[in-house]
């Protein structure tokens, strides 16, 4: 990830424009698949996220290209138990400079084998170890149950999670109110939060919060949900232009424009 956005010099006079709050999410890890219960497929990740309340200068007239990560896909279910998959990892987002890597897909874990290794990405994958000989792999900064209940995947803050629940998300009010988003995806028979609840089949993150998607219980797992960025300036600062999937809102004396899919971003 960047380490924020490559600042404008001006002090937001004529030629740059001032953002007041930006926040960039990538898309959420795929849930594993499950064949007849016994494989314990965990939550998939939540994609790593950027958010800054401090604001910086972007240049007047310049189209900046937006891009908006992909919820990965979630396990298959198959005819046998060696056919189950883990879920994929979500897609990178990014905005001025600054991009987010997606959620890791989820793990299943077996007693005795097959297993499957969580993958990196974002806040990680979520890891399972179904039984305590196991290799499972846990992803960057979360990590599953290491018990014999699958763990969701890590939440955006990087929760670990907590028995089958996802991992908290992160809230923030960059839209005027209160939205949690991030989370990580359940396993098996969990509750989702942010993320996708555990059930059959697993639910699917939710779409442009960047959640992770559920492990199914004896069928395939949920989907991530897609990424979003969401930009916030006063309104008074310029004059938007904007091309792709966005739409904008008026809170108060700001604009908030959210993008849901790739496109570019210009104040004039």
């Amino acid at each position: 990830m960047s380490l924020g956005p490559i600042l404008v010099s001006g002090g937001g006079g004529a030629m740059t424009a001032e953002i007041s709050e930006l926040l960039v999410i990538g898309g959420g890890g795929g849930g594993a698949g499950d064949y007849n219960g016994a494989l314990a497929p965990a939550g998939g990740g939540a994609g790593e996220h950027y958010y800054t309340s401090t604001p910086f200068n972007i240049l007047k007239g310049m189209a900046y290209p937006i891009y908006v990560g992909y919820g990965g896909l979630g396990g298959g279910i198959g005819g046998s138990a060696t056919a189950m998959s883990g879920g994929t990892r979500g897609g990178a987002s990014g905005a001025f400079h600054i991009t987010v890597n997606g959620g890791g897909g989820a793990a299943f874990g077996g007693n005795p084998s097959p297993h499957y290794d969580g993958q990196d990405g974002g806040s990680g994958g979520g890891g399972v170890q179904f039984n305590p000989g196991a290799s499972v792999k846990y992803n960057s900064a979360s990590s599953g149950n290491s018990g014999g209940t699958p763990g969701g995947g890590g939440g955006g803050a990087g929760g670990a999670g907590s028995g089958a629940t996802g991992g908290a998300g992160l809230a923030t009010s960059i839209t005027g109110s209160s939205v949690t988003r991030a989370g990580g995806g359940a396993g098996e028979g969990g509750t989702g939060g942010a993320g996708g609840g555990g059930s059959s089949p697993g639910g699917a993150g939710t779409a442009n919060t960047g959640s992770g998607g559920a492990g199914g219980s004896s069928t395939s797992g949920g989907n991530g949900g897609t990424g979003v960025v969401i930009i916030r300036y006063l309104t008074t600062v310029g004059s938007l232009t904007a091309t792709g999937s966005y739409s904008t809102a008026t809170d108060g004396s700001y604009t908030v424009v959210t993008f849901t899919g790739a496109g570019t971003f210009q104040l004039d």
